[in-house]
């Protein structure tokens, strides 16, 4: 137990370290700043949104922008700081001595690593998308794991930091499942990871923003703005009573495995889930309804 805490105690430090670091040093060469890429393509989408407003009513700060701000940043890098990172350390030690019996020794079973990096890079971006779609069908089909992923489909007005309202909860799934794939099944350099998230946020910013682009030909591939909308309709349609468009950055998946839905046009749907009346407004409302019992709405 003594080499845990240990384990807890260092990964707090290193990441507080980390991320103090990252804060006073925004353009250090050679390394990608995530806190203040973040700002960055964030007050960019955000102008998108201005210049070419979808819906041309909803106002610049619309309703709950400050909450899903917030979110972003505790997400990203508060919740971080005050467990996941240090919970991951010893989750990853712990999972590497109950394996050892078995033969693992904490290397991969596949090494990619020394294809060429855009290859790795390719293979690391399609599979960790891949992954990602699969759990955000489970959020949608465990009606556990959907009291959880209620909080990112409270949103009743899109905007690009709609992106980032989820529970931490969302957290430990998403990236156990990237963890066994992604470190225990392939080996990829680790810097690949950084370009992989960092296209990531921006594809999920502009799915969430107010601008109405589906990118042509190219829909059929990644995830936009006119597809992601109807995943968040507050009405399912009968064919898709579990909800539609799961992709993340891709789309392919959803065409591959019929989950696509795109009838008209979604500018003005409304949005949500059934009997969200009243669902809990707030932050730390919205970090307790998983667990109380009077917001377990039986999905419709």
């Amino acid at each position: 137990m003594a080499d845990y805490w240990e384990i807890f105690v260092d990964g707090y430090e290193s990441y507080a370290k980390y991320l103090w670091k990252t804060i006073i040093t925004p353009f250090k060469k050679g390394e990608l700043n995530f806190f203040y890429f973040l700002i960055v393509i964030s007050i960019v989408v955000w102008g998108l949104e201005l210049a070419f407003p979808w819906r041309k009513k909803q106002k610049a700060f619309r309703k709950d922008f400050w909450l899903d701000a917030f979110y972003m940043f505790f997400n990203f890098f508060i919740f971080n700081l005050l467990l996941f990172v240090a919970l991951s350390s010893v989750t990853t030690r712990f999972l590497g001595d109950i394996l050892a019996p078995l033969g693992y020794d904490g290397g991969h079973l596949l090494d990619l690593s020394s294809l060429h990096w855009g290859w790795q890079l390719f293979l690391f971006f399609i599979i960790s998308d891949f992954v990602q779609w699969g759990v955000h069908n489970l959020l949608h089909r465990i009606p556990f794991l959907w009291e959880f992923h209620k909080v990112h489909h409270s949103v009743k007005e899109m905007g690009f930091a709609a992106h980032l309202r989820y529970h931490f909860g969302e957290t430990f799934l998403y990236n156990s499942f990237k963890y066994i794939t992604l470190s225990m099944i392939f080996g990829f350099e680790l810097q690949l990871a950084f370009i992989v998230h960092a296209l990531a946020i921006t594809i999920g910013h502009l799915n969430h923003a107010n601008v109405g682009w589906d990118y042509g030909p190219l829909k059929y591939i990644f995830n936009n703005p006119k597809m992601h909308i109807w995943h968040h309709a507050k009405h399912l349609p009968s064919s898709h009573p579990k909800g539609m468009n799961f992709g993340i950055s891709l789309s392919i998946w959803d065409y591959i495995f019929r989950t696509n839905y795109i009838p008209h046009s979604g500018r003005d749907i409304e949005l949500g889930f059934e009997n969200d009346e009243g669902y809990a407004p707030g932050f730390f409302d919205q970090l307790i309804a998983p667990f109380k019992p009077n917001q377990n709405n039986e999905k419709q």
